[in-house]
């Protein structure tokens, strides 16, 4: 399965008095790395965030925020009996004291007495935190659908271009074996007359270091296998290409593989002719590794 690893999602939601924002973005890494943004007060998701984000996304550096709004708590007015009690007493003994002194004192309102210390509590109303942690764990599962059906998106776009330039890359090998084959006359004439140079300085040398140099002279002139690995290593990119497993860093190795043996190539090509095709090769697999560099 070719994915993306470049992708981006956001949600907003709410419950109750909170609302909220999601983002998850990612971009390209060689392993999977998370990194969390999530404000005071929700540090008991983090475990279960990360274990659902790793548990759908296999590689790629990810970056998911979490931004909270709440509007004032509601808040609850109390009675302290108690303290009412108290109150009401001491307002008895004051009227008690001052009529006994002759003094009038007027009398007080309700306003006044709940105005005193202790009489009226007001308190904000402890939430239960479990109902708006489950809610965003939902939305979150939403937010990662969303960031998977991008990446799904962008992957369904680089398949059809490796698929593409692989195709290419088959029709300029076929064009290499074709071109090696036409001049295998040629090249083997090139070969005796090398050789014949070879076997002409070499009166009088040691045969062990003579049988050496020709086969030196054969290897340079043979790109049988280069081409040969180069066709298997093409194969098994197609083959990737519709698995439906991530096949990202086995698709990296297979460009490293294809890169070395086209220069390889392109370093034993005998005629001209060949090493144009097999530097047109090379730029070809220069630009399927860039383009896997963002495949999951």
């Amino acid at each position: 399965m070719v994915n993306s690893m470049t992708g981006f999602a956001s949600r907003r939601g709410q419950a109750g008095e909170t609302s909220w924002l999601w983002e998850l973005r990612g971009m390209n890494g060689k392993g999977f790395d998370l990194r969390l943004r999530l404000p005071e007060g929700t540090e008991a998701l983090e475990a279960r965030v990360r274990e659902r984000v790793a548990r759908c996304v296999a590689r790629g550096h990810l970056t998911l925020s979490l931004r909270l709004t709440r509007q004032d708590a509601a808040v609850a007015w109390r009675l302290n009996a108690s303290a009412l009690d108290a109150a009401l007493t001491a307002l008895r003994d004051v009227e008690m004291a001052a009529a006994a002194r002759g003094v009038t004192v007027t009398p007080a309102r309700s306003s006044d007495i709940l105005a005193l210390r202790g009489v009226l509590d007001v308190a904000a109303e402890a939430d239960d935190p479990a109902p708006l942690h489950q809610a965003l764990l939902d939305d979150l599962a939403t937010v990662i659908d969303e960031y998977n059906a991008s990446r799904a998106h962008e992957g369904k776009i680089l398949r059809a271009v490796l698929t593409r330039q692989a195709s290419e890359a088959a029709r300029i090998l076929a064009e290499i074996s074709e071109e090696a084959e036409s001049r295998r006359d040629h090249i083997a004439a090139s070969l005796n007359q090398a050789l014949a140079r070879v076997l002409d300085a070499a009166r009088g040398a040691d045969p062990d270091r003579v049988a050496q140099e020709l086969a030196l002279l054969m290897m340079k002139s043979d790109v049988t296998e280069e081409l040969d690995r180069m066709t298997a290593h093409l194969v098994a990119t197609s083959a990737l290409l519709e698995s439906a497993e991530p096949v990202g860093r086995r698709l990296d190795f297979l460009m490293q593989e294809l890169n070395r043996e086209t220069n390889t190539l392109c370093a034993k090509a005998p005629t001209a002719e060949l090493a144009r095709l097999g530097l047109d090769l090379k730029a070809l697999i220069d630009q399927m590794r860039e383009q896997v560099q963002n495949v999951e």
